[in-house]
């Protein structure tokens, strides 16, 4: 296991596996030395997290939603680095979309659900650059996307 892993282990993190695309589009694309992700929602193995953040969906869950998108994000990065999360050198930016009601504007609250797990995942090299946009819709009314840019080795 790798140093990542362990202390996703000890952090009591378990990957879950990659999800497949639901449309015509590939999960990950490398290009050179950096591996984009497509966006990853709010899914987990209990159908995961939906609705609208400030009115179905209050902030900690919905951060919590975040964080799910992050740990897919992170079997997409496993997937993409042939197993081994060491490949990873950076996190160079995630693209965070909520699904928000016309009155929430907590939007960047939200998304550091995930930016915080990159940064418990990878130390230093998860810090990130950022965008945190709400919409009025994501697909299957997640209430969270989240896409990612990576450098890996």
């Amino acid at each position: 296991m790798s140093k990542i892993e362990d202390r996703l282990a000890a952090a009591g993190i378990v990957l879950p596996q990659p999800n497949a695309p639901i449309a015509n589009y590939v999960p990950f694309l490398r290009v050179g030395e950096l591996i984009h992700i497509s966006g990853q929602v709010s899914l987990d193995v209990s159908g995961g997290i939906k609705g609208v953040v400030g009115e179905d969906v209050d902030l900690d869950t919905a951060q919590r939603a975040a964080r799910l998108c992050g740990l897919n994000l992170l079997a997409q990065m496993k997937a993409a680095c042939e197993g081994d999360l060491e490949r990873v050198t950076h996190v160079v930016k995630l693209g965070g979309f909520v699904q928000a009601g016309p009155g929430f504007f907590d939007i960047p609250k939200v998304i550091n659900g995930a930016s915080d797990l990159m940064v418990e995942a990878f130390g230093e090299a998860g810090r990130h650059a950022r965008s945190a946009v709400g919409v009025y819709r994501l697909p299957m009314n997640f209430a969270v996307e989240i896409d990612a840019v990576v450098a890996i080795s």
